[in-house]
């Protein structure tokens, strides 16, 4: 098992912010720090200081970190060429030391591309499937070699392929809820399923569906990895918990429920064992508030030491 955390900057948090949260993260134990990809606030509040960049950040992150692994849950295909990601991507992962992971999905929040002017297709699935046989051709493709690709929305023309990534295979992640299409990509590209804010029954069908897929196109399931994204709070008092609740813009008897990881040791470990029987091999926990490192001190200090590897 991996135990990553999951933030959301565009909810007003700086780059500062996240540098301090993925240190102590990484001081920690945890395997991974992950960030959204967005540009705008999601609900009331105050919006300073502003979005910051996805791969920007990570970039940054990639000198200041030593081992965390560093990635996006996830990027949308409308955001960036996939030519330029390709180079992005494997740019950060040679800064990182072979350290960076990408998630990559079909995007949805429309009301961020109004604002900042990106165009918002009514239909992605196509584009997310082209990026993704593009992205890891042009990785794939031999030092010596050129690439061309010619899809029905992207067109490359004898590319140099180049730079590589460190990895040999830079791991990608692809997740969500739809019941054909999302589960298919993932067994044809993915190194890793991920679902997402979802109950545990409705976690445990769209593993099976996305093993299911697997076997379908031949592949083995076992080499994909299975993942859970969930909002958590973490504290060892109801006092607490409803604190970090509050601050977070919710209650806590609203936050509890099996969808959700809340809680002391005892029962986020529970949780945890709960996910695992279904086969999950990695927790994400969602940290919303990225100012709080008391609370991420409490999960690698006290709950960490005590969940399954």
């Amino acid at each position: 098992m991996e135990y990553c955390v999951f933030t959301e900057p565009q909810q007003g948090f700086s780059y500062d912010d996240q540098l301090a949260f993925a240190q102590s993260a990484e001081r920690h134990g945890f395997d991974g720090f992950f960030r959204s990809d967005h540009y705008l606030r999601m609900g009331p509040g105050d919006p300073l200081p502003g979005p910051t960049d996805a791969w920007t950040t990570l970039a940054g992150l990639a000198r200041e970190t030593s081992r965390i692994r560093l990635g996006t849950l996830v990027s949308s295909v409308t955001y960036r060429t996939p030519g330029v990601l390709a180079i992005q991507v494997a740019q950060v992962d040679a800064m990182s030391g072979g350290r960076v992971e990408l998630g990559l999905g079909t995007g949805w929040f429309e009301e961020e591309h109004r604002a900042y002017g990106i165009p918002f297709p009514p239909k992605r699935f196509a584009l997310l499937e082209e990026q993704l046989e593009l992205i890891t051709g042009l990785w794939q493709t031999p030092v010596d070699e050129a690439y061309s690709f010619d899809g029905a929305h992207y067109r490359l023309e004898q590319a140099p392929a180049l730079p590589k990534p460190v990895q040999s295979r830079v791991p990608v992640i692809v997740g969500g809820g739809g019941a054909r299409r999302t589960p298919a990509i993932a067994a044809r590209f993915a190194t890793e399923f991920n679902i997402g804010f979802q109950p545990e029954s409705v976690v445990a069908e769209k593993f099976d569906g996305v093993r299911a897929a697997c076997e379908a196109i031949g592949r083995d399931p076992q080499t994909l990895k299975l993942s859970v994204a969930l909002p958590t709070l973490a504290g060892g008092s109801d006092d607490v918990l409803s604190r970090r609740a509050e601050a977070i813009g919710t209650d806590l008897a609203g936050f509890r429920g099996d969808t959700n990881i809340t809680g002391g040791a005892d029962e986020i470990l529970a949780k945890v064992e709960r996910l695992r029987a279904l086969g999950a091999e990695r927790v994400y926990f969602q940290l919303m508030d990225l100012r709080d490192l008391d609370q991420l001190e409490f999960l690698g200090a006290e709950v960490l030491p005590h969940l399954p590897r």
